[in-house]
């Protein structure tokens, strides 16, 4: 495109450039300036013709705007959306790269769209809450680290630990998940893929050996069953009963890829197949009374038991109130 971009120059300032003359310009040979030429022609539907007097290219009929890339506004809409869901990148090495590109979709588009950039942003937005908090010089490191086959050493602080602990992985893959960054790697010495929080990761290390990421490595196989990021394994079947408002949300949502609704007059059943991972509890426990989990029978226990000890802490402070 920016080849033919430069052709589309040349014709218009009317120097009748011919292949041999451009392909010197654009620095390939006439075959390939020859087959710009073509597509110009026959699928732009530019009016390009061969002038064998001045043994040169030049435009029939009067052209505008070159058609770099016809889009519709719906599309326009999708691109703007996307850059603002992309902000999380603020601050990473692909900021940049991605300011850039979208920068040329916006050149590339002047003259075929009917609103502008502007209007758009005045219409549309994007926001979050909860977005994790990552130090950009971590993220950097493990970027490098993951495309460039390096395996690091690095301090990780568990939730359940009282004090970080030095871990050595391979990195395999860096996946934003409910608004956090997590690396998937290698642990060398649990000899297993391990799931690691980016803000719990410090001073991160190359120790200089290089790896290949096997070829069986698969996110999706990892996170197979899970309800979020922690690796579901033992999948079972989950239904929740959701009434009041909770049963309206829920129905507007898509939640997990095996889920099922079931609708009610006065209530929702939603039914998946998932492992009963903490994520899993602690977002059913959020809905509150207008959440009732009715099998597995083990998990029921489980928000039964988290249910009863926030109930006492609140009592506590009702008896304190209250005397």
């Amino acid at each position: 495109m920016e080849r033919m971009w430069k052709i589309h120059q040349e014709i218009s300032a009317g120097g009748f450039p011919n292949c041999q003359k451009l392909s010197v310009t654009l620095e390939v040979s006439p075959k390939t300036v020859m087959r710009d030429i073509d597509f110009m022609r026959d699928r732009l539907k530019l009016p390009l013709a061969y002038d064998p007097v001045r043994h040169g290219f030049y435009y029939t009929a009067s052209v505008q705007d070159f058609p770099m890339m016809k889009i519709t506004q719906g599309e326009v809409a999708a691109l703007l959306l996307a850059q603002k869901s992309l902000e999380q990148f603020q601050g990473t090495p692909f900021e940049q790269p991605l300011a850039t590109a979208f920068r040329k979709l916006s050149r590339a588009l002047h003259g075929q769209m009917e609103v502008t950039w502007h209007e758009l942003e005045q219409a549309l937005s994007v926001r979050s809450s909860g977005t994790g908090l990552t130090d950009m010089q971590v993220f950097d490191a493990l970027a490098r680290a993951v495309t460039g086959g390096a395996e690091v050493t690095f301090a990780y602080h568990k939730l359940s630990g009282d004090a970080p602990e030095t871990r050595t992985v391979q990195p395999y893959h860096l996946g934003c998940i409910e608004h956090q960054w997590y690396l998937f790697a290698h642990d060398v010495q649990r000899g297993a893929v391990r799931t690691f929080a980016l803000p719990r990761i410090a001073g991160v290390e190359q120790t200089g050996e290089k790896f290949r990421r096997p070829q069986s490595f698969s996110l999706a196989k990892i996170l197979e069953g899970s309800f979020a990021v922690f690796q579901g394994g033992n999948a079972k079947r989950v239904r929740i009963r959701f009434c009041g408002v909770a049963a309206r949300l829920v129905a507007e949502r898509s939640w997990h890829p095996s889920q099922k609704l079931h609708v009610g007059k006065e209530s929702v059943v939603l039914e998946m197949q998932t492992g009963l991972s903490p994520d899993l509890q602690q977002w059913i426990l959020g809905w509150g009374e207008e959440a009732e989990v009715l099998e597995p029978a083990s998990l029921r226990q489980a928000l039964a038991v988290a249910a009863q000890k926030t109930a006492n802490i609140y009592n506590r402070s009702i008896r304190k109130t209250t005397f």
